[in-house]
């Protein structure tokens, strides 16, 4: 009789154990319950090109609600525009570029080659901002990789010339345009442009801005990118690169689509764990992909105790 009793009592706790587990790993459909709603957004980055308070044509990032080429080209350049609703998300002492009351009145894409036909209000610009102005459009826009060439029209009549200058316009506007050029020639003949990109803080923002070399310099391109990252000629121009000076390209190769290059140790910010600064990855990838049009970077770092490789093909 007691055996009876203890298998009961077992048997009865077995069965409660296991309608509580039951309960617990399945429960029942009387809990409330809150519908939930899962929602993405198409948000992306684009690099814009924007005046700051030291006049210079600046690359900073903002964030792009469009997928479309079109569509983020007209988002960009609401971005460029004065006083417009999208301006106002600017970073502090950073300026658009395109005259207040600007829009664009008709806009196409194919094959590469983007077309933006203006209002008048474009020329409304002023001596010292009218080659800048087209700067910063050429440049923002053709970073939409998609985009590869512009035409600009005002009015339905093709840009040919700065307003107050009188410069010639090429017809096709791409990144041979320069960005704030800085001349040193001997002669107009064999010149060269190469163009760097140097590292700027402002408001404890950091952002990079491209110059633009028109030299008599017959050095292989990549040549002249590391020098005068090394050298820093501009820091009097609040313009800092961050690649030590001892630092020596050994040796690289130009590929079709690819630029290998070999440092020597002083590439690294720290030996021991082989790191590189961020800024001086990407002054240098920048500035190669602007003057070779190369979006591929190898580095190879030969150290003593470790060979330090990485590839660099976009600033995400």
């Amino acid at each position: 009789m007691l055996k009876k009793g203890i298998i009961k009592r077992i048997t009865i706790s077995s069965l409660a154990l296991l309608i509580l587990l039951i309960t617990y790993f399945f429960p029942t459909k009387n809990e409330t319950e809150f519908p939930q709603t899962l929602s993405y957004s198409d948000v992306k980055t684009s690099a814009i090109y924007v005046l700051d308070k030291n006049q210079f044509v600046s690359r900073i990032n903002m964030k792009i609600n469009n997928s479309e080429t079109i569509e983020q080209a007209k988002e960009i350049l609401s971005l460029l525009t004065i006083k417009s609703k999208e301006s106002e998300y600017l970073p502090t002492d950073f300026y658009g570029l395109l005259p207040v009351g600007t829009n664009i009145l008709d806009i196409s894409f194919d094959k590469g080659l983007l077309k933006v036909d203006f209002s008048k209000e474009l020329l409304n610009t002023t001596k010292e901002l009218e080659r800048k102005m087209i700067e910063a459009i050429v440049y923002s826009l053709l970073e939409l990789n998609e985009i590869e060439n512009i035409l600009i029209f005002v009015e339905g009549n093709q840009l040919q010339e700065l307003p107050y200058s009188k410069e010639k316009l090429p017809p096709i506007l791409n990144k041979d345009f320069g960005i704030n050029k800085v001349y040193d020639i001997d002669s107009i003949k064999n010149t060269t442009k190469t163009t760097i990109y140097y590292g700027s803080k402002l408001n404890n923002y950091f952002y990079y801005v491209p110059v633009t070399y028109v030299e008599n310099n017959p050095q292989e391109k990549i040549e002249v990118i590391i020098e005068k990252l090394k050298t820093s000629p501009l820091y009097e121009s609040q313009l800092m690169s961050y690649l030590h000076a001892n630092a020596e390209m050994t040796n690289y190769e130009i590929l079709e689509q690819e630029i290998k290059l070999s440092f020597n140790n002083y590439l690294l910010d720290d030996l021991t764990n082989g790191n590189i600064l961020e800024e001086v990855k990407y002054t240098i990838f920048l500035s190669i992909r602007d003057t070779y049009g190369i979006s591929k970077v190898e580095f190879k770092v030969e150290n003593d105790s470790q060979n330090v490789n990485f590839v660099i093909n976009s600033l995400e």
